[in-house]
């Protein structure tokens, strides 16, 4: 653990920033379970009382979240994605997808004109994965493959904000589509398109590869599937 013993003097302020730091570096990524408020009272060398007020501070202001008899998870990255986040869970799904293309549609061309060789095989390898998840028919599973691969194109892109952005964006995403219905039921949509857009680093392809599918999926979540 990276936590810092913290002086005497605005000590919940002190342990706010040093909890956040843990966030926002990474370290307790989304959906991670942060450590319980013993430990981090001896890390920090504070009491439990200051570590309580400082945990409360980050879940009021959408970091975390306290689940009663479970602990405290990571919610989001920072206080605007939070805010981001808060806003997603009461929008519509055609929304969110809307939303969703303008998104993936930046980050495809970013991505095309700023991966490395590690970013191509981390994007190759997530389509595969994809591909496999639909062929086994197994919807949550697809889901989650899904978004793994648009995120490994965000990821490639380099951007801090619309990487974090993204995380917190497509946990809200995968419980609209989870609960919107087996996505299954339609056609696939391929995507190995913008994988080799990006990879030869054709920018207004891999945009143009992404807009299509999104628009695809769009219309697929406006029309009832075929029986």
């Amino acid at each position: 653990m990276t936590l810092r013993t913290a002086r005497r003097s605005s000590l919940v302020e002190q342990v706010i920033d040093q909890l956040r730091d843990e966030i926002a570096t990474g370290v307790w990524v989304v959906g991670a379970k942060i450590p319980p408020e013993p430990v981090l009272s001896e890390s920090l060398g504070v009491g439990r009382n200051t570590v309580r007020e400082a945990v409360r501070a980050l879940t009021h202001a959408g970091l975390l979240e306290c689940r009663q008899g479970d602990g405290t998870y990571v919610r989001a990255t920072s206080e605007l994605s939070g805010a981001v986040r808060r806003r997603l869970e009461t929008a519509e799904l055609i929304e969110i997808l809307e939303v969703r293309r303008g998104l993936e549609v930046e980050a495809a061309r970013l991505a095309a004109a700023r991966r490395t060789d590690a970013d191509i095989a981390a994007i190759n390898e997530a389509l595969a994965h994809r591909n496999a998840q639909w062929e086994a028919r197994d919807h949550a599973a697809f889901v989650e493959a899904d978004l793994a691969f648009h995120m490994a194109v965000v990821e490639a892109t380099h951007n801090k904000v619309l990487t974090d952005l993204y995380r917190d964006f497509s946990a809200v995403l995968r419980a609209s589509i989870g609960a919107a219905g087996n996505l299954l039921q339609h056609a696939d949509i391929p995507h190995a398109p913008i994988a080799d857009a990006i990879e030869a680093g054709d920018a207004a392809a891999a945009a143009q590869a992404t807009h299509s599918c999104l628009d695809e999926i769009l219309r697929s979540t406006e029309q009832p599937a075929p029986a």
